[in-house]
């Protein structure tokens, strides 16, 4: 990520987004990578009351996503939006937090690919994930 670059600006980009709804927090920035974290509560189980893999990709997906932002020469003339996704989820979780760590596979003119991990508040691994995202202008 861009050095210096101050993590409580990134909250007005998500005043009213899924980011804010299921509690994701961004907690640490720096050189090659973002983590966060985001709660394992009703808002983000399943019916059996696990973590919900969609919402590991939301995460994954906010990390990623957000990194590229973070790498943005002019956030006001260009966007960083999900392209492609995948994620496996490896572990169930019921309750308590879970972390995310964004590294960059790729940083392209016009395609950043991340790689984030997600784990349990143990370090266990529960979701491991790739994105693709896409720099548009406008």
């Amino acid at each position: 990520m861009k050095a210096g670059f101050n993590l409580d600006n990134l909250y007005f980009a998500h005043a009213d987004s899924i980011v804010k709804h299921l509690g994701i927090e961004f907690t640490e920035a720096g050189e090659g990578y973002l983590e966060g974290r985001m709660p394992v509560d009703s808002r983000t189980h399943q019916p059996f009351g696990i973590l919900h893999g969609g919402a590991s990709v939301v995460l994954a997906e906010s990390l990623g996503s957000t990194a590229s932002f973070m790498l943005l020469d002019d956030p006001t003339k260009q966007k960083a939006v999900g392209l492609e996704i995948n994620a496996n989820h490896l572990r169930a979780v019921r309750e308590g937090w879970v972390y995310g760590r964004c590294t960059p596979i790729h940083i392209g003119r016009s395609t950043h690919v991340w790689d984030i991990r997600i784990r349990d508040e143990q370090g266990r691994a529960v979701c491991v994930s790739r994105l693709t995202v896409a720099i548009i202008n406008g």
